[in-house]
């Protein structure tokens, strides 16, 4: 008992910004861990098997990002759900969400599996994927979808770990992974040329041991939070919990993935050395996001703790720092990578070219990446309240909205038809929407008040 309860946090007392990054930190470690993964995957093969490998690696993220992220926002309302009958000491209700959660994983993963594997090439196609590449790329993404269930697996059961404040096992478990995914990465691309394949292959075996260590860990758990195997099972009342949640957060994301997806195929047809270049900045953009996203995530579950405990005058504190920490990392680290930019890319490629094409997007975007964090900080508060569909709609119609639109008008004047101004639509879509944002919270944070107050 006594060994498991020490990973556990009770986020309803004591000093909220010291729990947070005890929190976070950990969470911030392991987000960083999973992008590894990704950042091992495209180093090795642009080092060892060419810019066309790079490209075709790369340049799938946000076709992976938009299938994965329905059900990476249900994850989402699994932590919701969790965190608030954790707090609400209601034990038999966080039982049935732990089971309910690990069946939806199951379920997503199967799904998952059919439409990446049997849909790889065709979505390609429509995505404007450059014919030398193409090959490549649907290799890739065959391959890592034939065991995204692990993927599945590993975030529903990281959730739920998270929901009673405990980040650090999942971050020991990462660890684990990584070391083993570029041991395979070395071994497929290196040594058995394997190319974008063997990436993929990798990332799958590795992501399926993280997913094998959080399911052992579930099923050792003392209490309500204890994982048992024979009664994974779908709860209706459950279900529903953590619909209402992460429906609209994966709703959000699929819209988000399809703007990010309209953009890469804005970028794709300035060709190869463009798409590289794109590729080696947006995942080391990518670390930035993680770090920040780590705030997100910590204020979601602070808020949905405190938020079943009752204890509605800390929910203002929590977002308030929350918001200081995140725009702190987001400007210090945005700018950090930026001014590294140059060497940084040089990691991935040695193409002059590509790294010069990989200047241009840091320059637009990792400059103003704290707006991002400060943005959806504010969609994590509205969601450990129980407010999804707002910050869905907002987020979709100011940050999707916007970007298409400004692809559909500003891009197409030939003056401005250049690979700059599809970046721009990103600082400029963040600024609408977080003033959008901080008016939604100050309604949903009345209602919650009144509510109270009536009681």
């Amino acid at each position: 008992m006594e060994n498991t309860k020490k990973y556990e946090m009770d986020m309803c007392s004591g000093p909220i910004l010291k729990k947070m990054l005890m929190f976070t930190l950990p969470l911030m470690f392991s987000s960083i861990l999973q992008l590894l993964f990704n950042a091992a995957d495209i180093v090795v093969v642009g080092r060892f098997a060419g810019d066309n490998s790079l490209a075709a690696v790369g340049s799938n993220t946000p076709l992976i990002n938009l299938l994965t992220n329905l059900f990476m926002g249900l994850s989402v309302g699994a932590n919701v759900a969790a965190a608030r009958f954790y707090g609400a000491k209601r034990d038999e209700a966080l039982s049935r969400t732990v089971h309910t959660s690990i069946a939806l994983s199951l379920i997503s993963g199967a799904l998952l599996t059919v439409i990446g594997v049997f849909g790889a090439r065709e979505m390609l196609v429509l995505m404007c994927t450059p014919e030398e590449i193409i090959d490549l790329a649907a290799s890739y993404l065959r391959i890592y979808f034939g065991g995204i269930t692990a993927v599945m697996v590993f975030n529903f059961g990281s959730a739920l770990l998270r929901a009673i404040g405990d980040t650090k096992r999942p971050l020991y478990y990462l660890m684990a992974a990584g070391v083993v995914n570029v041991l395979l990465n070395l071994l497929f691309v290196v040594v058995f040329k394997m190319d974008a394949a063997g990436v993929a292959l990798a990332t799958m075996l590795s992501e399926c041991l993280s997913a094998f260590l959080v399911v052992r860990c579930l099923m050792k758990e003392q209490g309500a939070i204890r994982l048992c195997l024979k009664k994974i099972r779908i709860h209706k009342q459950e279900l529903g919990d953590i619909i209402r949640i992460g429906l609209p957060a994966g709703f959000q994301g699929i819209v988000f993935a399809l703007s990010n997806v309209v953009i890469q195929s804005s970028v794709n047809i300035f060709g190869n050395i463009m798409v590289a270049g794109n590729s080696a900045a947006a995942n080391i953009e990518g670390f930035v996001y993680m770090a920040m996203n780590a705030f997100y995530q910590a204020t979601i579950s602070f808020m949905s703790q405190n938020f079943g405990a009752g204890e509605y005058k800390r929910l203002n504190k929590i977002l308030i720092r929350g918001e200081i920490c995140v725009t702190v990392v987001g400007v210090c680290l945005g700018n950090l990578a930026l001014f590294f930019g140059e060497p940084l890319l040089s990691i991935y490629t040695d193409s002059p070219d590509v790294i010069a094409a990989g200047m241009i997007r840091l320059g637009y975007i990792s400059r103003t990446y704290a707006l991002c964090g400060i943005m959806d900080v504010l969609v994590g508060g509205l969601r450990g309240i129980g407010y999804s569909v707002p910050p869905m709609i907002v987020s979709i119609v100011g940050v999707c909205g916007l970007r298409l639109l400004w692809l559909a008008t500003v891009f197409q004047i030939p003056e401005y038809h250049v690979v700059e101004t599809v970046f721009l639509s990103y600082p400029i879509s963040w600024i609408i929407t977080i003033i959008v944002h901080i008016l939604c919270y100050a309604y949903a944070r009345r209602q919650v008040r009144l509510r109270f107050e009536t009681k």
